[in-house]
């Protein structure tokens, strides 16, 4: 897979201040984008990409394993990091230009959400815990990302 991370992510630089971010897709869109080694959020809309620095780190997570049909997919499916550069626009087709930036990803194990609800901070109503994903792209603590990106990265390749 081309645009990989070394592992684990680099360190947060000192200058400025890291943020995480969930971006919701499809299985099949979201590892698409890892392969192109991009991040689009809310169908390709300019303002959650926009967002989104370098160095930020980044959990793809897919409700559906295609877009646009009904089955489940319900886990984090990427773990990456934004890369240096600006938002761009990309010609998909005549009526399709999604806003973007470039990303680097690691390989990681696909991590169902189920076992890690009554642990993230940034579900406060367990009962209704998909309602946060609703959004497209939002930001997260650290200590989440960091439970989450261990359990990506439990049992990947090094």
């Amino acid at each position: 897979m081309k645009n990989q991370l070394p592992t684990p992510l680099r360190a947060p630089q000192a200058t400025s201040e890291r943020h995480y971010w969930v971006v919701v897709a499809s299985r099949d869109h979201a590892l698409h984008g890892v392969a192109e080694g991009i991040v689009q959020a809310n169908h390709g809309q300019p303002g959650p990409v926009r967002r989104l620095q370098p160095g930020d780190g980044l959990l793809l997570y897919a409700p559906k394993l295609v877009f646009g049909q009904a089955a489940p997919c319900q886990c984090f499916v990427a773990l990456g990091e934004v890369s240096e550069g600006d938002v761009f626009q990309e010609t998909v087709s005549p009526d399709f230009q999604p806003f973007r930036r470039r990303a680097l990803y690691q390989p990681v194990t696909e991590a169902p959400i189920q076992p890690l609800l009554k642990h993230l901070t940034f579900i406060r109503d367990k009962a209704h815990w998909g309602y946060r994903f609703r959004f497209g792209c939002f930001q997260i603590p650290a200590a989440d990302f960091d439970l989450i990106r261990a359990a990506l990265t439990r049992g990947s390749p090094a």
